[in-house]
Formats: structure tokens, C-alpha cells, sequence
């Protein structure tokens, strides 16, 4: 991951200077640039990952992400002051891959970028991803913990799968209920708080301090990512 290049998004000249030499620090390559029009330009420059502030001078950010999703997969990380729910979850449903709320840490950025680059990095999905004491096959269909073989419903096992492909990054409810009910139940968030609260009883250790399937309040879920 040293010497992956990132695209730092953001009309501040000063976060643009701190996030340069925070990421230099650590190997990265690094490209600042103020404008909506200009990121979109230095998508030739190919960045593995773009940081992306949602309030630019020349247009809106979820605009530049929707324009960046129609040339590239390149995982885009938000980093906003504008942390309300609805703004997470419009966000995360245009395609942007993960959000962070100004102001972050810098170990936490750092986190961040990294579970983007091995995400990109792995796919497609290996068959079988290890998570602290919890096992999951996916060739096989198999979820184990501690060693111990866990019996889910096929419903159960969807979710599951799907939080595990997307390991690492936010899964919005719509993007759930959508993939695993369908699109006639993407408002219906009463049946993953249901499943969720059932996969958790049988997969965590403590259901009420989960440690695998994390809750990003009011946006969804996010399955931990193998270390």
C-alpha cells in the first residue's frame, strides 16, 4: 500500500497541507486540488483513493462523486463537517465508499484508506475470511465461531454475505434491504433490525458490545475487516 496515490478533495488550503503531509508521513503520494472540475481532471493522474469534502466552490460533492462513479471504481473516502444522517446515507447510496466527520483523527483516516486499498486489492472476495474467532466460508456456506459450526437461516446467511464482500466499508439499510429482500423493501429497515439482532445473538461474543457487525447509527452496518 506504500506509494498508493491519493486525491485530496478540498477547498481549504490548510487541511489540504495537513492531510499532504499526514499521508506523506506514511508513503503515500499525494495531489491536492480545490475544485469539483479539477478533481474530475486528475482522475487521469489515476489516484487509488480520493478524499472528497462534500462542500466545494464549483459544484456539489455527491455531484463529483456521481460524475467520478460514471468513469471509475476508484473508492472515495468523504471527509465533511455536514455529519447528519441523511447526508451519510445520500452519500453512501450515490457510491462513495466510506464518511468521515470532520474533525477526525489521523490514525483513523489512515485506517480508513487502508481497509479501501486492501479492498480493492482482494477483490474478488477470498472464500474464506477470518475475523478474530469468526470463520466464514463462502464456498462452502459455512459460519464458524471458535470453531464451532453456527447454523443460520438462508436470510441470515445472505446478510451476512454481503456485509462480508464489503468488508471494512458502511452498508446503508436501502443497499441491504435492496440486495437481500429487494427493491419493494427498501424502506422496510424494521427486518434488518430484526435479522441483525439475530446474526449478533449468534455470532458475537457479547451481542450487546458486537464486535464483528458494527452499527453506524442511523446510516447501516459495517462488518469488521479481516487485520
Amino acid at each position: 500500500m506504500s506509494g498508493a496515490r491519493i486525491l485530496v478533495v478540498d477547498d481549504e488550503r490548510q487541511i489540504r497541507r495537513a492531510l499532504r503531509r499526514a499521508l506523506e508521513a506514511h508513503g503515500y503520494e499525494v495531489r491536492g486540488v480545490d475544485t469539483g472540475e479539477e478533481a474530475l481532471a486528475a482522475l487521469k493522474w489515476r489516484p487509488d483513493v480520493i478524499l472528497l469534502d462534500l462542500m466545494l466552490p464549483d459544484m456539489d460533492g455527491l455531484a463529483v462523486a456521481r460524475r467520478i462513479r460514471e468513469q471509475s471504481g476508484v473508492p472515495i473516502l468523504v471527509l465533511s463537517v455536514r455529519g447528519e444522517e441523511r447526508q451519510k446515507v445520500q452519500a453512501l447510496d450515490e457510491g462513495v465508499d466510506d464518511y468521515i466527520t470532520k474533525p477526525f483523527g489521523t490514525a483513523e483516516l489512515l485506517a480508513r484508506i487502508r481497509v479501501a486499498l486492501r479492498h480493492v486489492a482482494q477483490q474478488p472476495v477470498a472464500p474464506v475470511v477470518e475475523v478474530g474467532d469468526l470463520r466464514v466460508d463462502l464456498d462452502r456456506r459455512l459460519v464458524a465461531r471458535g470453531g464451532t459450526e453456527v447454523h443460520l437461516t438462508p436470510t441470515e446467511y445472505e446478510v451476512l454475505k454481503y456485509l462480508v464482500h464489503h468488508a471494512g466499508k458502511v452498508v446503508t439499510h436501502r443497499m441491504l434491504l435492496q440486495q437481500v429482500w429487494g427493491a419493494d423493501y427498501a424502506a422496510e429497515t424494521q427486518y434488518l433490525h430484526v435479522f441483525m439482532s439475530q446474526l449478533r445473538h449468534k455470532l458475537e461474543p457479547d451481542p450487546a458490545r458486537p464486535r464483528y457487525i458494527l452499527t453506524e447509527p442511523g446510516v447501516g452496518y459495517r462488518f469488521c475487516a479481516p487485520v
